[in-house]
């Protein structure tokens, strides 16, 4: 049986809400295609709009002339996705974790923590304005 070969894909979506579905939907399609998971899509898809949430609201501050740019790879085995806004980045360490203590009741830091739950690998550039993504298609498929 021979495997697909790999589909990448460069986009700059707006700052805007809606700039992302489009781009979702032809990941996604990708990734039926790939036979990943009902599971894996999921999981993909809740990574792909709380990355782009995070670009939008916390890095391009809602600024309608910066932009958002998506570089992704689809292939037999796994996506990987770079998503980076045009904002001054941050440090993803400063970012407490949600579930302890007083964060409860925080309205941040539920994002993340969300990303680097469903995604196998979860890394930011050392600015901070870009995050690298990947998601390994599960055993047996």
């Amino acid at each position: 049986m021979t495997s697909k070969p790999a589909v990448s894909c460069s986009v700059v979506l707006a700052s805007k809400t809606s700039a992302i579905e489009g781009c979702c939907d032809s990941i996604l399609s990708k990734l039926k295609s790939s036979d990943f998971s009902q599971d894996d899509i999921f999981a993909v898809h809740l990574a792909l709009q709380e990355a782009f949430i995070n670009a939008l609201k916390h890095g391009n501050k809602m600024d309608p002339r910066k932009q958002i740019k998506v570089d992704y790879s689809v292939n037999a085995k796994k996506i990987e996705v770079f998503l980076t806004d045009e904002g001054d980045g941050f440090n993803p360490a400063s970012i407490a974790d949600p579930r302890c203590g007083e964060n409860l009741y925080k309205s941040y830091g539920r994002g993340l923590f969300l990303i680097r739950s469903y995604m196998d690998v979860v890394e930011f550039s050392r600015r901070g304005n870009s995050v690298h993504m990947v998601k390994y298609k599960k055993q047996g498929q």
